[in-house]
């Protein structure tokens, strides 16, 4: 029996001894591992340091280089750092107070232009309302010609009573007139393609008498009245013409003849159109 105790004894130490060892070795290769794994990292470490040296280094003379340039640049120019620093600003304050004024004077350029836009606008409006008027004067003056029945119991045109009121006929265009004043006792005289001659003339009354030459014959117009249409057919197509006589005097007669548009307009006569 106690044989085989001993037995159990040495079996249980040596078991023991090989774990030991065991562990032993895998200690020894974790270790061996780890150290191959840490300089694994050292070795990129330093290739990464070397590399971040150049970049460095690189950097370094891109910084020396630029400020060589800044100095040879400023000794060009015959200026300090300070001094090109300083002269900088100064363009650039310069650059932004031209920038203002021009600013400025356009704004002041768009105002006066607006300015005379506007004065524009109310000289137009002025002038619209000088046009409205005068088209309201003319209304009214046209408003006050009338249109009567002539000598010949034809109907007539507008009657001008004064020269304002030709004039208005005139510019209406629909037909030709000639103003003429006549001398009585004087020698016919050619207004248009005819002939009149004032034979008497009664001031008192408003009345007088003239003679018509037309195709070489002669009408009596007798005692007619200031302001009545005098009627008569003259030409190949037998048209009618008007003369009236809107003012009289002791020894003349002022009026205007009154032709179709179409009628014949002699070479040396004047027409009013």
């Amino acid at each position: 029996m106690a044989d085989e105790g001993a037995v159990h004894v040495e079996s249980e130490s040596s078991a023991g001894k090989w774990i030991l060892l065991l562990l032993a070795v895998l200690y020894v290769a974790g270790s061996g591992y780890f150290l191959f794994a840490l300089r694994g990292r050292l070795d990129k470490v330093n290739k990464d340091l070397v590399a971040s040296n150049s970049q460095i280094l690189d950097l370094s003379k891109r910084i020396q280089s630029a400020e060589a340039n800044d100095e040879a640049l400023a000794h060009q120019v015959g200026l300090t750092k300070k001094e090109l620093a300083t002269r900088s600003a100064e363009l650039q304050r310069q650059q932004r107070a031209a920038e203002a004024r021009l600013a400025e004077q356009e704004k002041q350029q768009i105002s006066a232009v607006t300015g005379e836009v506007a004065g524009v606008k109310t000289d137009v409006g002025g002038v619209k309302t000088d046009v409205a008027s005068t088209r309201a004067d003319l209304e009214a003056t046209k408003a006050k010609l009338e249109s009567t029945i002539g000598d010949l119991g034809l109907q007539s045109g507008l009657v001008a009573k004064t020269r304002d009121d030709l004039e208005i006929l005139k510019h209406k265009g629909d037909r030709n007139y000639y103003e003429f004043t006549l001398i009585k006792g004087a020698k016919p005289q050619p207004v248009s393609t005819v002939s009149l001659q004032l034979r008497k003339v009664d001031p008192k009354r408003g009345k007088f008498t003239l003679n018509v030459t037309s195709d070489d014959k002669t009408i009596e117009k007798k005692d007619r009245n200031v302001s009545e249409p005098i009627q008569f057919y003259t030409g190949r197509d037998h048209m009618l013409y008007e003369l009236v006589v809107w003012s009289v005097d002791k020894n003349k007669a002022s009026g205007y003849l009154s032709t179709p548009k179409n009628a014949p307009v002699p070479v040396t006569a004047s027409a009013s159109q």
